[in-house]
């Protein structure tokens, strides 16, 4: 039987190291698939971590029900090597990315479509084991998707940091103002939404980041303005800038300083949507939702229709990709701790090439 090598975490809080199985035998449904990109998110940290920060010196435990050694990440691209012998006998050798976000399929969340928040999903490199490995088994064939004439690096951060900033960005679409917008974390993912907004939003587009490196990426990749969230002077060169706030914002950060920023830098009547899992608290004065009219929104993921979406609309050659490259999958941990150290602008690719 052939082997399986994996960039395993085996404790958290602790380096990645490859382990070998036997390759797994897709039963029923299933679908075994060779990966041949794996992208590397920032939440991947958190899942080594075992934790998100909630703020006040406190933790939200995510390790429940991961059981050790276990495979992270979830923005996955491969050929069918198998399939079980309910699923499509056809897929096998077919190139296809992996929609990651999947529900259990029997509760109410599921049925109607919203499996990405499903309360007994089974994500994959979240809760199933992810694409860090040179196979991944997927649930049922349903959740790969055809992405052709796409790089496969590029249509595999579509479905994470992708479908996330294309979800977020659409929950401000129908927004009564839409004179700017306001995107406030340049990483992987903001970058991202960059690229998703200009193609989906006319109004002149601003971003926000700690790093002097990430805003001028942004700049390099279209933004009108960029400014230092943590700058006494920048909300204020905001509001003078945009006369009165923006009126649209998407936080691809959720930290306290972003959200301060974004609070300080919202037009009235405006609209924050939050992405972000860097963590921390945050307090407002109950009269400001009031006073200023505002609304703010959570969210994560995408359902497997908005992956649908998604990927039409990035074969229509309309979104600009963030920078990216290409690493080995077996250096896995180096790049996480890069990208835990914030030395990384853009995109870093796992391969198995």
């Amino acid at each position: 039987m052939a082997l399986m090598y994996r960039q395993s975490l085996v404790r958290f809080d602790a380096p990645l190291c490859q382990t070998v199985i036997d390759t797994p035998e897709p039963k029923g449904r299933e679908v075994l698939l060779r990966v041949d990109k794996c992208g590397l998110c920032h939440s991947d940290l958190h899942l080594q971590d075992g934790y998100f920060v909630k703020g006040g010196g406190e933790r939200l435990d995510i390790t429940r029900g991961i059981k050790l050694p276990f495979t992270l990440g979830h923005e996955i691209a491969g050929v069918v090597d198998g399939v079980g012998p309910d699923a499509p006998g056809d897929l096998v050798g077919a190139r296809r990315v992996v929609f990651p976000w999947i529900g259990c399929g029997i509760c109410k969340d599921c049925v109607i479509g919203d499996e990405n928040l499903c309360a007994r999903n089974r994500y994959l490199g979240v809760a199933l084991d992810g694409g860090f490995a040179s196979h991944v088994l997927v649930p049922d064939a349903r959740y790969l998707l055809d992405y052709d004439p796409l790089p496969a690096g590029f249509a595999a951060t579509l479905m994470c940091s992708g479908i996330t900033a294309y979800g977020a960005l659409k929950r401000l679409v129908s927004h009564p103002r839409q004179r700017n917008l306001l995107l406030i974390g340049m990483g992987g993912v903001g970058l991202m939404g960059l690229g998703l907004a200009q193609a989906m939003f006319s109004q002149p587009i601003s971003v926000a980041d700690v790093s002097d490196a990430a805003r001028e990426a942004a700049l390099a990749a279209g933004a009108t303005t960029a400014y230092d969230p943590v700058k006494s002077d920048s909300a204020r060169r905001a509001l003078k800038d945009t006369g009165g706030g923006f009126d649209t914002i998407v936080d691809f950060a959720g930290s306290e300083s972003s959200m301060n920023f974004a609070m300080t830098a919202l037009a009235r009547g405006g609209k924050i949507v939050v992405s972000g899992l860097i963590g921390g608290g945050f307090d407002i004065p109950v009269v400001n939702w009031v006073y200023k009219r505002m609304s703010v929104e959570g969210f994560m993921t995408g359902t497997l229709d908005e992956a649908r979406e998604l990927i039409a609309l990035a074969r229509t050659g309309r979104i600009k990709p963030p920078p990216m490259r290409d690493e080995p999958m077996s250096d896995a941990q180096t790049w996480m701790d890069k990208l835990r150290e914030g030395s990384i602008t853009g995109r870093i690719i796992l391969s198995n090439d």
